[in-house]
């Protein structure tokens, strides 16, 4: 269904172009204006498609029924959000997407602004939305046994660590007395990359202890901070992964 609807447009961007290098070469001599055409038609098409031809390549993507309680995606934002996106090699910008936690798949809405198409994660390197940077470790994940499945993550830190949240839902049921309920179930995780290993991280404890050549002072920071891991991991995460950066210089 993509492939068709890229190729109409490929069909109607090829027509209009060799009408406009028609006009332009109507006058010029015979003996190379049909070489001159073709080779203005291919620069003319080439720069109209552009990089675009990379990124409409996915499979259609299908909702979920509507039955079901809550939202797929990320944030539960169920409509279009441009954002940003490393495919294939190349970078595209303003890109209307969602990120389908269920799936754990990013979702684009096609040129003729109705059709919904899935981008195909091997080619994703890395996208933002809403504010968060989400990083594809497939490569890493496939080329050394380090303790993280494939996948998106949320890149909450970068320096000498890296703290990356993942995010997930599944569908699930619930037996009541009257009805049977589906509904979406969200799930957190956070891990630790340090070298080139990735630390499963269950609270401040397992984090401390991955990071214990710091450990005292780190404890101490902790303290003086007021840092509430509880509260919000997240943060706690950030703060602590970013007083170690500063410790190991």
């Amino acid at each position: 269904m993509i492939k068709k609807h890229f190729l109409n447009l490929v069909i109607v961007i090829f027509i209009l172009l060799a009408e406009h290098v028609r006009a332009q070469t109507a006058t010029a001599d015979n003996s190379s204006g049909d070489q001159t055409s073709i080779t203005r038609l291919a620069d003319a098409y080439n720069s109209a498609i552009g990089q675009q031809s990379r990124l409409y390549n996915g499979p259609e993507y299908e909702p979920y029924n509507p039955a079901i309680k809550g939202t797929a995606y990320f944030q539960d934002i169920n409509k279009f959000t441009p954002g940003t996106v490393t495919y294939d090699g190349l970078f595209f910008k303003d890109v209307p997407m969602m990120y389908d936690l269920n799936k754990d798949v990013v979702v684009v809405l096609l040129y003729n602004k109705f059709s919904m198409y899935t981008l195909l994660n091997e080619r994703v390197e890395r996208f933002d939305l809403l504010n968060h940077h989400f990083v594809n470790t497939l490569s890493d994940s496939l080329h050394t046994n380090n303790g993280i499945d494939p996948g998106f993550y949320d890149e909450l830190y970068h320096g000498h660590v890296v703290v990356l949240a993942k995010y997930s839902k599944s569908i699930q049921t619930n037996s009541g007395s009257n009805a049977i309920e589906t509904y979406f179930s969200q799930r957190k995780s956070f891990y630790l990359k340090k070298g080139n290993n990735y630390y499963s991280i269950s609270g401040q404890g397992a984090l401390l202890d991955i990071l214990k050549d710091k450990k005292k002072e780190l404890q101490q920071y902790i303290k003086t901070k007021k840092i509430k891991y509880r509260k919000a991991p997240e943060e706690a995460m950030v703060a602590i992964a970013g007083r170690y950066d500063e410790l190991s210089r």
